[in-house]
């Protein structure tokens, strides 16, 4: 079994393989005014429309949501109405925060969550693997930092006269990886959903985890392969963490939040994990 340290010193080897494949302070904010996205939440059998190649405009807005660091530019989308709402975390791929990560962020706002999707890389945005490679590495090498970004991010949602106090973190690949470390040693939340990141089988570091993790996974995927999703189950279930994970089928690393790359294969275990994701913030967070 691994202890946590050793996933932290491992993490960045496993990233570089899958995504091949695939008290705080008041934060400084835009100065242009806080815009709403439409409340308008999915059909039972209705994706969200970004990860289908729909988004349209963005809605949300730019925030600097940690004090003193104006590099850090995370986007903020929020839904229309008073509230109070529940709020989530969204953590970007190994490419950075981009466009299509904003899109969903607007997708969870018109699903009722005011959403922060984090930039943990300072405004960056890789656009091939060796400078993917470069801003992972540089992340890796400063965990705290990253952890500390994430935590700055949850007391910013929690500090929002609109939010309800509940507050989820999610990621992609990489993101995945990092919400599960998130999840172990940043400041306490309400949920945790890895979307094929990397994982931990052992139970006692997984006894830090204070609430169910959700988890979404590709059989044909190699970063975590199946057995490694296994283990990781098993490892939940001795820690007597509940989980809601499932792994697909017919489908490969990144299938989700690329539906339009594949629609006809990916089409239907996207829809099922988007059901799945639904209900299970709804009795995490709502």
């Amino acid at each position: 079994m691994q202890s946590h340290s050793q996933f932290l010193k491992i993490f960045f080897a496993f990233v570089v393989f899958s995504a091949s494949a695939c008290s705080q302070p008041e934060p400084e904010s835009s100065p242009a005014p806080e815009t709403k996205v439409t409340f308008a939440p999915t059909a039972i059998d209705q994706m969200p429309p970004a990860i289908v190649g729909n988004g349209d405009e963005l809605e949300g807005m730019n925030l600097h949501y940690m004090q003193g660091d104006s590099a850090t530019t995370g986007y903020l989308a929020v839904p229309e109405g008073d509230g109070p709402f529940p709020a989530l975390v969204i953590i970007h791929e190994w490419n950075g925060l981009s466009d299509r990560v904003r899109q969903v962020a607007d997708d969870f706002a018109a699903e009722g969550y005011v959403t922060l999707a984090v930039d943990l890389f300072s405004g960056r945005l890789g656009t091939t693997q060796d400078e993917n490679i470069a801003l992972i590495t540089e992340a890796n090498a400063n965990m705290p930092g990253v952890i500390a970004n994430l935590d700055a991010a949850t007391a910013y949602l929690r500090s929002r006269p609109d939010v309800t106090g509940k507050v989820g973190a999610m990621g992609w690949c990489f993101g995945g990886g990092i919400a599960l470390s998130f999840g172990l040693d940043g400041v306490n939340h309400e949920a945790t959903a890895i979307f094929y990141g990397r994982l931990l089988d052992d139970p006692t570091a997984l006894a830090h985890m204070s609430h169910e993790v959700y988890g979404t996974f590709a059989r044909l995927d190699n970063g975590p392969a199946p057995e490694q999703v296994e283990a990781f189950e098993a490892a939940l279930r001795s820690a007597g963490i509940e989980n809601d994970l499932h792994i697909y089928d017919e489908v490969g690393h990144g299938f989700w939040l690329r539906v339009d790359e594949d629609a006809e294969t990916r089409s239907a275990p996207a829809l099922d994990a988007w059901t799945r994701l639904k209900a299970y913030l709804d009795r995490t967070l709502k």
